[in-house]
């Protein structure tokens, strides 16, 4: 396995470019299923999850390959409708694959995703907005098996326990765009991701009104066509990045930002103390010097997103006073609490929430990364950190983060990747 080698107290400045949105790219891939022609897709980032995406893709019968950040899909092949556990078990987003499967085959057998180590993720709203089109779901042998002679359009309630879910809303969207009549999906995410997989949708062919809006309404169509596609800018990678240009920034400019994605993050910022201005695509981190203590809680779109509390809390661990982050979508999200105790922080966790208390200085320190989103916080602390930082684990961060040490890098870091004994 490989590890990063940070050595802190760099401060950056330059340019850094955002790839494309991972959780755009992943459904985008699994929607190309319901197409008749092939499907390409620009601003693919070259990473993991696109990779597991894809051999899934091809295990099933279709036709993939990927190019310098255009990723060609042809389904005309696909002849078996098992996603095999050996690849959902390693990313839990492979799950989209079942409602564009349904759509398109009226069966597919899909491994269970199971839960992962910020908690568990149920599938319950994918599998009960299913069942209202029509599904017959059984879990057999720990695959989700699902047939349907004909799907037909309903009114569905999606929302949960935490919120609205991104991946349910993509899977019965998926599976409605085929389906007999009207379908109203109520409670509906409302992410840009989820916008950006509607609107791929629509280019096929799809008719679907209320995109970025709690209420969704699809009617269904019979055929879809393969069509071009660049998917959006990643939110939380753009985050990640302003989030490091606050922490130990001198000029950071971040491109291929687009700052309507990342409203919440950027009124928390700018009354924590940290100055930045927005351009056309791009948001440039300009000020870094003495911030106040944040009150933040992670909500649904619009809300602030859970991706970025891991990386929000590394800046709140070097910000004066105490500041407090409750966790809404994820209660058992704080792995990285841990590990940034252990470089110096103070963090002490209460149910849901962590209360954290400013220090002057986090200090090197051999850690390891447990998700992809607190690889990220342990990469940013490793950066202002005083001494060696060594970051155990780090495939979590390819998951989702292209290349994230040869920008980092550019912008002045001192950081390398090493092979682990």
């Amino acid at each position: 396995m490989d590890a990063f080698i940070i050595r802190g107290g760099k401060q950056l400045a330059g340019e850094v470019c955002v790839s494309g949105a991972k959780n755009s790219a992943l459904p985008i891939m699994a929607a190309s299923i319901l197409a008749d022609s092939p499907c390409e897709i620009h601003g693919v980032p070259e990473i993991r999850d696109i990779s597991t995406m894809a051999e899934i893709l091809s295990s099933i019968g279709a036709k993939v390959s990927a190019e310098a950040g255009t990723v060609k899909i042809d389904p005309a092949g696909i002849n078996n409708y098992t996603a095999p556990y050996e690849l959902v078990k390693q990313m839990r987003a492979s799950i989209a694959v079942l409602g564009p499967m349904l759509g398109k085959f009226g069966k597919a057998r899909v491994s269970h995703p199971g839960g992962c180590v910020i908690g568990p993720r149920p599938v319950d709203l994918h599998l009960k907005g299913l069942s209202e089109l029509g599904t017959r779901i059984k879990i057999e042998h720990g695959y989700i098996c699902a047939e349907a002679d004909e799907l037909t359009g309903a009114d569905i309630f999606l929302g949960g326990r935490f919120g609205s879910s991104v991946l349910a809303t993509a899977n019965i969207m998926m599976a409605a765009v085929k389906a007999k009549g009207n379908t109203v999906i109520e409670s509906a995410a409302c992410e840009p991701e989820v916008v950006d997989l509607g609107n791929f949708l629509v280019k096929m062919g799809a008719n679907i009104i209320g995109l970025g809006s709690p209420r969704i309404i699809i009617r269904g169509v019979k055929n879809l066509k393969g069509v071009s596609h660049k998917v959006i800018p990643d939110r939380i990678e753009a985050g990640t990045f302003i989030i490091a240009g606050a922490l130990c920034g001198k000029k950071l400019v971040v491109k291929n930002a687009l700052a309507e994605h990342l409203k919440a993050l950027l009124d928390i910022l700018r009354k924590s103390g940290v100055e930045f201005d927005i351009g056309d695509g791009e948001i440039t981190v300009t000020k870094t010097g003495k911030k106040e203590p944040s009150d933040v809680i992670t909500m649904p779109y619009p809300g602030f997103p859970t991706d970025l509390q891991a990386q929000m809390t590394t800046l709140m661990c070097i910000t004066p006073g105490i500041s407090i982050i409750t966790e809404k979508i994820y209660p058992e999200r704080f792995m990285h609490v841990s590990e940034l105790n252990r470089m110096g922080a103070r963090i002490h966790r209460e149910a849901s929430s962590t209360i954290v208390a400013g220090v002057k200085n986090l200090s090197g320190a051999p850690v390891m990364a447990s998700d992809l989103r607190a690889s990220a916080s342990l990469v940013l602390a490793g950066l202002i950190a005083e001494g060696e930082t060594v970051i155990s684990r780090v495939y979590h961060i390819d998951r989702g983060y292209e290349d994230i040490e040869s920008k980092l890098m550019k912008l002045g870091a001192d950081i390398r990747r090493i092979k682990e004994v």
